[in-house]
């Protein structure tokens, strides 16, 4: 049973990851971003273990993009033609990557990587998204191999897998851009889901293994609130292309650092 009490004590001890997560769930709300990898670069800044964070990491994504995904939902912006092959071997795949057991040097490893390379492609996202590109046709085979491989990495590092699709599919002119959105909410949305049960699977009956319900309750509610501040804040004076330069910086530097600890 979670008592209040309980949460406040949370909210004192580790108040500074409190409010990080707020303010990144706030600021990315507010130019419709979900801020997935920097919750995951910010845990792997504390002292929790790589197996815990990358559990809670994926909660916060459940909670940041479920609202949208309804939304996007409600609006018809989902192409179920397309959007089924890329998630047909994603999830089982993000299953597999979050119930294998890896060590914690090759996880922060990967995480390095992935985080840099997160960082390039949100530094070079204004270059990539063109509205005005003409829609290409698009293989089954190569929707699903790429959906396959973007869920199965993703469920090893803890990530929905938003922050590599998305820019990879307005590479290819999967879509236009407000169903391309609406494809990585869903795709975010269902492999963090799936990467979260597998990690379940392969912990729960390790008597070594412990998870802070209530530090991961404190920081769901805190994107939760953080993020409906953010969407209900207007975003004129936040240009989404300065915020993901910003972050890009701060993602690659935690990638590079995190690379040059476990790597010399």
């Amino acid at each position: 049973m979670i008592e209040f009490s309980e949460l406040l004590n949370v909210f004192f001890t580790q108040w500074e990851l409190v409010i990080l997560f707020f303010l990144v769930a706030m600021l990315y709300a507010s130019v419709g971003f979900g801020g997935g990898s920097s919750y995951l670069a910010i845990l792997a800044l504390t002292g929790l273990s790589f197996i815990q964070f990358r559990a809670i990491a994926l909660l916060c994504n459940i909670v940041v993009v479920t609202g949208g995904t309804l939304v996007y939902i409600k609006n018809g912006f989902f192409n179920w033609k397309k959007i089924i092959p890329l998630t047909l071997f994603s999830v089982p795949l993000a299953f597999l990557g979050g119930y294998l057991k890896i060590s914690q040097t090759f996880f922060f490893i990967l995480l390095g990587f992935t985080l840099i390379t997160a960082a390039f492609l949100m530094w070079i996202s204004k270059y990539i998204v063109d509205s005005s590109r003409t829609v290409k046709s698009n293989s089954v085979t190569k929707n699903s191999i790429l959906g396959g491989f973007i869920g199965f990495i993703s469920g090893i590092v803890g990530i929905g897998g938003g922050v590599f699709l998305s820019p990879l599919l307005h590479l290819t002119h999967w879509s236009s851009p407000e169903r391309i959105a609406a494809t990585s909410s869903f795709f975010i949305l269902v492999n963090s889901i799936a990467g979260l049960f597998g990690q379940y699977q392969a912990n729960h009956n390790n008597p070594n293994f412990y998870f802070d319900t209530h530090l991961a309750l404190m920081l769901m509610l805190t994107v939760l609130v953080g993020g409906q501040i953010g969407s209900r804040l207007s975003a004129s004076k936040i240009s989404p292309f300065v915020l993901k330069r910003i972050t890009a910086v701060l993602i690659a530097f935690v990638g590079l650092r995190i690379l040059f600890k476990h790597l010399l």
